[in-house]
């Protein structure tokens, strides 16, 4: 058994790293005012909702564009639309994921070439598309999807609501049925949803909302592109983060009106599409959490060398060592899991590719759902840890915005709730060892 990187792979991280170092750092010290002690009044309208500034989300685009252009940005979709479609997707983008978040120059995602604050990356990441181009009509493919390489095509995922969170099942949202004003079928749809990301530049909504059965029933739930224009859809707020700017929003919907072309894959199935993506989502986010937890730990080694306290290197204390080897020993061991279950990831699809009675989606999470939230929950709560340590062992000048571990924990400690809260993953690993997982279970929880 090989451990190592294939040798494509190293190859074609160094090729990033050359990438990365000609193009995009040198921007980042152009605008270094987003990246260093001053980010967040650089990055945020705090007389404007605390939306971002539209010079940041101007240098994020220019960031897009040129790594577009030099071919790395689409390298997980798939060939037809300009991207790499290897066969071991997973793996390359979980180890994509960590080097651009544990590379010393960086910033441990929270630069130019990878900042999770915003979901930049110069390696995309695309869950939109994928929902698209696995639940799309046809039609919806042909206009969203060129669209959305272009970026003229934005939406928001629809599931969380203002009462009710990680149970997908449970929604107050309720779309019926209807004869729009031309006499055409369509739905009416009412009901609320929050933490709608990147809303304030939206150009669809996918709106989640129960179209038959009871709560608490994973069939019924139909999905809805929603184009942001329509009547009846309004914007109530944009919540105030530990981290900011923000652009996550409550929207309202009031007897709003969508033709039957309006819904994104089956009737009463919706809830399928929000787990097409998750798995990918959280092995990849896992990654990074990991990388960037191995940053800080490295940060704090070189930091604890250097500096002299009482006559002596502070790395002399057995109190400054301990905390860093166990740290360490949990990034190694959390790579290494990661790494595997991606690999894993990528065999099962290359199994369930043709030919089979279930999608792929649908056989990883029967087979690795629960490592795939091994790896998450841990992943993100250990970064947090590393990030609150490296604070520790810098005293004062960790504490201070001049280092980027303050930056680093307010980001990451978002993970801990959003793509599935640590408890709900924890849940579904103790379902997986103890056999409690029902069939509910499955297919409503996320």
């Amino acid at each position: 058994m090989n451990f190592d990187y294939p040798p494509e792979l190293q190859a074609y991280l160094a090729k990033l790293d050359a990438f990365i170092k000609a193009d995009i750092l040198p921007m980042e010290e152009e605008n270094i005012q987003f990246f260093d002690h001053r980010r967040e009044p650089s990055r945020t309208q705090w007389d404007n909702q605390g939306l971002p500034t539209p010079e940041w989300e101007a240098l994020l685009a220019r960031a897009h564009r040129i790594a577009d252009e030099s071919g790395f940005y689409r390298f997980a979709l798939p060939k037809e639309y300009g991207g790499l479609e290897h066969e071991d997707t997973n793996l390359w983008m979980c180890a994509i994921r960590f080097h651009l978040a544990s590379n010393p120059l960086y910033g441990g995602g929270v630069s130019l070439a990878n900042d999770l604050q915003t979901e930049h990356s110069v390696v995309g990441n695309f869950p939109d598309f994928l929902m698209l181009y696995h639940w799309g009509s046809t039609k919806q493919k042909d206009e969203y999807i060129p669209a959305r390489l272009r970026g003229d095509f934005r939406m928001t995922f629809g599931l969380t609501e203002i009462h009710h969170g990680s149970d997908a099942t449970h929604m107050d949202t309720k779309a019926t049925t209807i004869k729009l004003k031309d006499g055409s079928p369509g739905f009416s749809i009412s009901g609320n949803k929050r933490w709608q990301t990147g809303a304030h530049h939206a150009t669809h909504f996918l709106i989640f909302a129960r179209t038959a059965g009871k709560a608490g029933s994973a069939h019924g739930i139909t999905a809805f592109l929603v184009p942001r224009a329509t009547p009846g859809v309004s914007i109530a707020s944009y919540e105030y983060t530990l981290n900011m700017p923000t652009d996550h929003a409550t929207v309202l919907l009031e007897d709003v009106q969508v033709p039957d072309s309006a819904i994104l894959g089956p009737l009463h199935g919706g809830l399928a599409i929000a787990q097409t993506f998750t798995h990918e989502n959280r092995i990849r986010q896992a990654a990074s959490s990991c990388g960037a937890a191995k940053f800080c730990v490295d940060r704090s080694i070189g930091y604890a060398r250097d500096r002299v306290v009482f006559g002596k290197p502070l790395a002399s204390n057995q109190a400054i060592q301990w905390p860093l080897v166990e740290l360490s020993t949990q990034i190694e061991m959390l790579r290494l899991l990661i790494l595997r279950t991606a690999s894993e990831m990528d065999r099962v699809q290359r199994e369930y590719a043709s030919g089979k009675e279930v999608p792929a989606w649908v056989a990883i999470e029967e087979q690795l759902g629960h490592k795939i939230s091994m790896c998450n929950y841990y992943a993100n709560r250990l970064v947090c840890q590393a990030a609150d340590n490296a604070i520790q062992v810098h005293g004062g000048n960790g504490y201070s915005r001049h280092q980027p571990f303050e930056h680093i924990w307010r980001h990451f400690r978002r993970y801990r709730i959003t793509e599935g809260s640590e408890e709900v993953q924890m849940r579904k690993v103790a379902g997986y060892l103890f056999g409690f997982k029902t069939g509910r279970e499955k297919k409503g929880k996320l």
